[in-house]
């Protein structure tokens, strides 16, 4: 059986929440959103399951009931970099999803299409994209006139032309292990953030002659980021729907 890993970003504070809870604690019909992500991944098979903690880590350890290993991000210093955090505990065996801890909507069934597409195709990272009518403020999954892919390009990098792209990408990869450790050995933060940036890793392992391709989800509402009160209270109110229907 080939390894499969996930990572769970969950280190950031949240600012926009307006709280001084971790974000990914926050609740979303009485459970923390992490919970979600967590409980997905595993049921897609997943059989280690790492979160990354940084801001109030200890709280976060503490309130996260599911088994789980856990990489410390002690400075927040982008996506890229919080990897990295769990470089030694992801290895370079099989494949490893990457998540985020603050996207509770995200399913198993998704999780386990992106990663069949991704061995099918033999890739060295999938990317999980969506197709959306306002694609404002998200990284374009640009394609070639065949509709190949050949690059993620944020927001404010775009082209004119590149702004009218409706696929984004979601923030969630999965990775060959061996890949993902080679292309975060090679990853620079020469930008204005001084960040690292995880989607970078994208274009390292594509230079490395690895493919790379995107596959857009069935239902946007998976992908949703909850940064607000606001987008909380939708989030609540889609799960309350799903568990009707389920």
């Amino acid at each position: 059986m080939d390894k499969f890993k996930a990572v769970i970003l969950a280190a950031g504070k949240g600012t926009r929440m307006e709280s001084d809870l971790p974000k990914v604690l926050h609740k979303v019909c009485d459970q923390t959103m992490v919970h979600y992500v967590i409980e997905a991944a595993k049921d897609a098979g997943a059989t280690d399951v790492i979160v990354i903690v940084g801001y109030q880590g200890l709280l976060v350890k503490r309130e996260i009931l599911d088994v789980v290993d856990f990489a410390e991000q002690r400075e927040q210093l982008g996506t890229g970099h919080a990897v990295m955090c769990a470089k030694d505990k992801i290895g370079t065996e099989g494949d490893v999803v990457v998540l985020c801890g603050d996207t509770p909507l995200i399913t198993a069934e998704t999780i386990k299409k992106l990663r069949e597409k991704h061995k099918h195709e033999s890739n060295g990272v999938t990317v999980l994209s969506a197709i959306v009518d306002d694609p404002t403020g998200y990284g374009r999954i640009i394609r070639d006139a065949e509709g190949n892919f050949l690059k993620i390009t944020e927001h404010k990098d775009c082209t004119e032309d590149e702004l009218k792209v409706n696929e984004i990408n979601s923030g969630m990869y999965v990775f060959n292990s061996e890949a993902l450790s080679f292309s975060l050995d090679n990853l620079k933060n020469d930008n204005s953030q001084g960040e690292y940036y995880l989607t970078d890793t994208i274009q390292i392992i594509k230079s490395a002659g690895l493919k790379v391709n995107a596959m857009p989800v069935e239902d946007v509402n998976e992908i949703l980021g909850v940064n607000t009160k606001k987008q909380l209270a939708e989030a609540e109110e889609i799960m309350k729907g799903r568990n009707q229907d389920s």
